[in-house]
């Protein structure tokens, strides 16, 4: 790798050793670990408008962390000033913000650009990146865009139709105003568990359209007060301890995700006894059973969402969507339900359209090999993509730990990859596709059994043709011993 970089005119790199593409979580994380690491040569694009990635996009009413926010922050970087267990959207965002500006990362970022194309050129042994604001080359390309970056827009007849307001919960319609409205939720994933209880009050009729119910589990939220918050920073060896805390919990739903599928009655339990608590309408109780094993998809954490679902301005339905037509949604049983605004709440495209603009040394692209067969190493490397990483690659996202953690193992395993590119000279590394094949593999085989593959739903969690479509089926402890340093013996690499 070449140690400077060429600005053109306009600001934008002709050249730039680095390029990482995003700046979310993992795109400062890496940033700032490249910097600590001795490597000022490099430049964070983002196609948004500032920082942030998700935290920046996702304002939706009751946006918050499903993971205790001890636990979701940088191990480097924590932050005692938690207003309270689980970090709302805004709260988040200040701390991203907070730690990109200490650290010094910002000044290698460019806004408003986002990556078109990316295409690997072997007799430079560069990639050339096609962007919104121009053209430039980059040695080593670092994709740190994230799983959650587009909206997933459901195929249903006549939604094009439709003549009220209607968005997607990952781009909310602040300017709209829904009071007094008869609003229309398709979906009950995450993002619609956490809105649907700040709009419910205040609309005239709410219709949640739900496809299967989500195992909802206890929000064990709290206020941090002043004493507790001036200890933690007093006392930094408690900080630790806290996030220890919930690493060990959080960790042990891995018991149920791939250990064993009988471990998940103790889970199951606690979820029927909250639904028995907080419903008392059997009708309604019934219809948000989930009719699948917990873990098969996302389990939510929640305190407020089926107490919304009772309120006598709610109906949850849960036939099927026939069509949409101009101001209603008619069901399979041919039932129309008039409305004025429709939010979809219907999670994010996976892949993410990110996969389509990074060509390999075959022209294919990162999306056509996630179709054919869900692929990398360590969810970090590719076959067929020379200098090129990524971060919570297909299998290097947990079921049971949170993403930060795997981030950070992630960022370790590149910046002493890049490490390593640079004192020995090194001017193209690529994984070998045998090892990524035996990762796969063994990635398959483990996963035949899990709560995911097998739990009786269909999710995120697997893809088309019913095979993991890119959990990691470990512990996480374990994936960090792996990821600890780069190992070169399992690249093929030139100088």
């Amino acid at each position: 790798m070449s140690d400077s970089i060429q600005a053109d005119a306009a600001g934008l790199p002709e050249h730039t050793p680095i390029a990482i593409v995003g700046a979310g979580f993992a795109g400062i994380g890496l940033g700032i670990k490249l910097r600590e690491a001795g490597f000022d040569d490099l430049l964070i694009i983002e196609r948004g408008a500032d920082l942030g990635g998700t935290w920046r996009v996702n304002t939706y009413p009751g946006c918050a962390c499903d993971v205790p926010s001890e636990l979701y922050s940088y191990s480097f970087d924590p932050n005692p000033d938690w207003s309270r267990t689980y970090g709302t959207q805004p709260e988040i965002l200040a701390y991203i913000r907070s730690v990109a500006e200490r650290h010094d990362v910002v000044r290698h970022m460019r806004f408003n650009t986002e990556l078109l194309k990316a295409t690997w050129d072997e007799d430079t042994r560069r990639w050339t990146l096609a962007t919104s604001a121009g053209n430039f080359t980059a040695d080593v390309v670092v994709s740190a865009t994230g799983l959650f970056s587009d909206a997933s827009i459901p195929t249903i007849a006549g939604l094009d139709t439709f003549v009220g307001t209607m968005f997607h919960s990952l781009h909310w319609d602040h300017d709209h105003n829904v009071s007094g409205e008869r609003v229309a939720v398709i979906g009950t994933g995450a993002s619609a568990v956490q809105f649907i209880p700040e709009i419910q009050p205040i609309v005239q009729q709410l219709t949640v359209f739900q496809r299967s119910a989500p195992w909802i589990m206890p929000r064990l939220d709290r206020h941090a007060g002043t004493l507790e918050r001036a200890l933690l920073r007093r006392i930094p060896l408690a900080g630790k301890a806290i996030r220890a805390g919930w690493y060990t919990a959080i960790e042990g739903f891995g018991l149920v995700g791939f250990v064993d599928k009988r471990f998940r009655h103790p889970y199951e339990l606690i979820g029927r006894l909250q639904l028995r608590r907080q419903i008392s309408d059997a009708e309604l109780r019934r219809k948000v059973t989930p009719d699948y094993m917990i873990g098969c998809k996302r389990a939510i954490f929640s305190s407020a969402y089926l107490p919304a679902l009772e309120q006598d301005n709610v109906e949850v339905v849960t036939d099927r969507i026939a069509e949409v037509r101009e101001r209603s949604i008619v069901t399979a049983d041919g039932t129309e339900h008039e409305v004025d605004t429709i939010i979809l709440g219907t999670g994010f495209g996976v892949p993410p359209t990110a996969f389509d603009r990074y060509l390999g040394t075959d022209g294919r692209s990162l999306a056509d090999r996630y179709h054919e067969r869900p692929q990398t190493y360590l969810g970090a490397s590719v076959a067929g993509f020379p200098n090129f990483f990524m971060t919570l690659g297909p299998f290097g996202a947990a079921g049971n730990q949170s993403a930060i953690f795997m981030i950070e193992c992630q960022i370790a395993y590149i910046v002493d990859a890049l490490r390593q590119m640079r004192s020995d000279k090194l001017n193209r590394v690529e994984v070998r596709r045998d090892v990524q094949d035996s990762f796969v593999d063994d990635v398959e085989a483990r996963s035949q059994s899990t709560v995911w593959v097998a739990g009786g739903c269909k999710s995120y969690y697997t893809n088309d043709k019913g095979h993991n479509a890119g959990l990691y089926p470990n512990w996480s402890f374990e994936y960090r011993y792996r990821t600890r340093k780069f190992d070169r013996e399992s690249y093929e690499v030139r100088s």
